[in-house]
């Protein structure tokens, strides 16, 4: 198929559309306004459900009633707004239902700001909403990610029965780039049999996540954790640039690891072995991976648009055996190329040392520069 030049926004939209999505429900925020005004048109276009809810606590309560019928269901929305949906979220993954999320990320803590971030890491990958429960979360880092990882949401959310996350930030939703979109699938026919799509000629269906018996409550987390290990078995992504005979790397996810590549080429076209490792899954993080090259590595740098939540996913992965250190961009300030080459060079003439926390060096340089 032919490439179009698309906003990152309305490539994911047109990318749902595309995979199948029969019922989109959201509410307006900077900076993922367009993935809903899009949808707005393009469902009713098709005779698909579209609602433009009152609130972000009900459009995913929406969405976890659409998925209780088998239908390929979803929302968006951006940080301040996801947080609003985190119980709504725990109500889904304790129903075992298949929904996939956009977050595009921006500035906070707070209402913050409407720049790209990375701040909604933990939010995402360790938790959200209450219980013993994950997400699988998945981070591109152009909008030919963005469209891709969307359609693959969809299946992974089926397969496993489990809450997926599309994680980009405002950058990656604002930008126009060529992109080459799915074939149209068709829409479902036929649906799992735990679906409650009316119950003429057979027993009544009950999905729920309510569960008063402590005993029943602990089987079905049981089954949960062991459906997550499946995931962790089969569904762990990554990418590797340079790493052949890199003694240094950079870890960075997202627009991080898009910037974070344009220094690396730098740092290597002036002699300096580094490479690049790019978790494509933060959840199931490449924690082996990681863990694998670093065991030849002289030092590792992280870089995040985050104050260093990924950072700490990076050193379980390392058990601080290797010397780390961190370079980040926090409130919506995203890093230049040059600044992390900058964090390349500084990590190359060392000292190097397995002392200490990485944040706490960090901080320091912040301070010195602020």
């Amino acid at each position: 198929m032919a490439r179009e030049l698309l906003k990152g926004n309305e490539a994911v939209a047109e990318a749902a559309v595309r995979a199948g999505v029969a019922a989109y429900f959201g509410y307006p925020i900077t900076p993922q306004t367009e993935l809903l005004e899009y949808m707005s048109r393009r469902m009713p276009e098709l005779g698909r459900a579209f609602v433009q809810a009152e609130s972000e606590l009900s459009a995913i309560n929406m969405v976890y009633g659409a998925a209780c019928t088998g239908q390929r269901a979803m929302s968006s929305s951006s940080s301040p707004g996801v947080s609003l949906m985190m119980e709504g979220i725990s109500y889904i993954a304790g129903t075992e239902l298949p929904i996939v999320l956009v977050d595009v990320m921006r500035g906070g803590p707070g209402l913050g700001n409407i720049a790209p971030a990375q701040g909604d890491y933990n939010q995402m990958v360790h938790g959200g909403g209450h219980g013993d429960y994950h997400s699988i979360v998945l981070a591109p880092a152009n909008v030919q990610e963005a469209v891709d990882f969307t359609v693959m949401a969809f299946d992974l959310a089926e397969k496993y029965r489990s809450v997926t996350v599309v994680l980009m930030d405002g950058m990656l939703g604002q930008m126009m780039e060529p992109c080459e979109l799915p074939p149209m699938q068709p829409m479902k026919k036929e649906f799992p049999d735990w679906a409650v799509n009316g119950a003429e000629g057979r027993e009544r269906r009950f999905l729920t996540s309510i569960n008063l018996n402590p005993k029943e409550q602990e089987v079905t987390n049981f089954r949960l954790l062991d459906r997550w290990a499946q995931v962790e078995a089969n569904e762990i992504r990554y990418k590797e640039y340079f790493m052949e005979d890199a003694k240094y790397a950079v870890v960075a996810y997202g627009s991080s690891g898009r910037i974070s590549l344009s220094a690396v080429r730098a740092a290597r076209a002036e002699g300096i072995p580094i490479g690049l490792i790019r978790p494509i899954t933060l959840s199931p993080f490449p924690t082996e991976a990681i863990a694998k090259a670093s065991k030849k590595l002289d030092g590792m740098l992280v870089i995040e648009m985050s104050a260093g939540q990924m950072l700490d996913d990076v050193l379980a992965a390392t058990r601080f055996t290797v010397p780390t250190e961190f370079y980040g961009r926090i409130g919506g300030v995203v890093p230049y190329p040059d600044e992390v080459l900058d964090a390349i060079h500084n990590l190359v003439k060392g000292p190097l040392t397995t002392e200490g926390h990485p944040r706490d060096r960090w901080l320091k340089l912040m301070a010195g520069r602020n």
